[in-house]
């Protein structure tokens, strides 16, 4: 661990000066229905590889875009779950957060003027809603969040929403042509899958569970670990990372700031009900829960993995197991849950909350 003592942004906490708490008031999603399993995204490699993605990451099998499908359609789709899911008239927003990495509208344009902000508060009904993007990542919808969080505390605004649509197994098509071993630059892009993902953030009411404590930090001395550039040949992009090492310094790295966050908020690792780590594979959660265990002595009672059946989905991966666990109806209102995150860049952040209400907004599916 590094000597800092005090190295992120971070918002709550017991003693905290802000007149108001927030918390999250529904969650939605947006999941193709075209499945593309490893076993033939494998099969569709150039070069003959002996690669077992399946056994190296969990993953088998992500959803995918169809034609008609973009990263704009599934930030929009995600945004009306998410209303639904809430309770909310799009009209009450405030403030809308696009997050999302990729930025694809009708095909492989990537959209920058006008910001996709602006076009999903259209699309659903939100005229008035302050907006702009955001890119950070795959820590764009959690830094998102972080930012509403310390809006609604300060009573800026009352209530706002972070949306995403990825847009991003084009990575993995492009890699599917160039990888030759397990040790190419490009084996992460094959784990990727598309999905969209929203969250409603909003001031809580008087007493009631919520964002208990945000916090955010940056270590740029990694930023090259990862790295994305037009694709050399076909269309799209391609993303070259350092998995290894970028995973090594990410867990190493992110010691310190869980320490903070767990002691700013008077807990204990063990006191943490459920985590949910960026979903990037089963193997790589296995091992930084190892490492956190290792550290403080303890774990989280319960370590959310949901990559086998929608691999990573980049920004939008933690609200896509946050809700698939409140479709299941897993949580009980007292439960506190860790969303942490690690982004190239290298992006941490940390989401601490309180379940409360959230649950009584989705199914009973488990």
């Amino acid at each position: 661990m590094t000597d800092r003592e005090t190295w992120m942004a971070l918002e709550g906490g017991p003693g905290s000066d802000a007149p108001y708490r927030s918390r999250l008031a529904g969650v939605g999603v947006a999941i193709p229905d075209r499945i593309l399993t490893t076993e033939a995204l494998m099969a569709s490699t150039r070069h003959r590889t002996s690669i077992d993605l399946e056994r190296l990451t969990g993953i088998r099998a992500r959803h995918v875009v169809s034609e008609g499908e973009d990263s704009l359609s599934l930030a929009v789709g995600a945004a009306t779950d998410c209303l639904a899911h809430a309770g909310t008239d799009p009209a009450e927003l405030d403030v809308v957060i696009s997050a999302s990495i990729t930025r694809y509208v009708g095909g492989l344009a990537m959209r920058f003027e006008p910001p996709l902000s602006l076009a999903v508060k259209e699309a659903i009904g939100a005229p008035g809603a302050a907006s702009f993007d955001l890119s950070n990542a795959c820590a764009g919808m959690l830094t998102g969040v972080f930012l509403l969080n310390d809006l609604v505390r300060q009573g800026r605004i009352r209530k706002g929403m972070v949306v995403s649509g990825e847009d991003i197994s084009g990575l993995g098509a492009n890699a599917a042509r160039q990888v030759r071993s397990v040790l190419s630059r490009q084996l992460a892009s094959l784990t990727l899958g598309d999905a969209g993902a929203a969250v409603v953030v909003e001031r809580a009411p008087q007493g009631a569970a919520g964002i208990d404590l945000a916090g955010f930090t940056t270590l740029s001395e990694h930023s090259r670990l990862c790295l994305a550039y037009p694709a050399r040949s076909g269309p799209g992009a391609t993303m070259y990372t350092r998995a290894r090492t970028i995973h090594k310094v990410a867990v190493e790295d992110s010691l310190p700031l869980l320490a903070e966050v767990l002691g700013r908020a008077g807990i204990d690792v063990g006191d943490v009900d459920y985590l949910i780590p960026h979903q990037t594979s089963a193997r790589a959660i296995r091992k930084g829960t190892k490492v956190i265990a290792e550290q403080f002595g303890g774990e989280p009672k319960h370590v959310v993995v949901n990559v086998e059946d929608y691999g990573n989905t980049a920004s939008t991966t933690h609200f896509l197991a946050l809700h698939r666990y409140l479709e299941e109806d897993r949580f009980r209102p007292e439960d506190r849950v860790l969303l942490l995150s690690f982004a190239s860049g290298l992006e941490v952040g940390v989401v601490l909350f309180t379940v409360g209400e959230l649950a009584g907004g989705h199914g009973h599916a488990h």
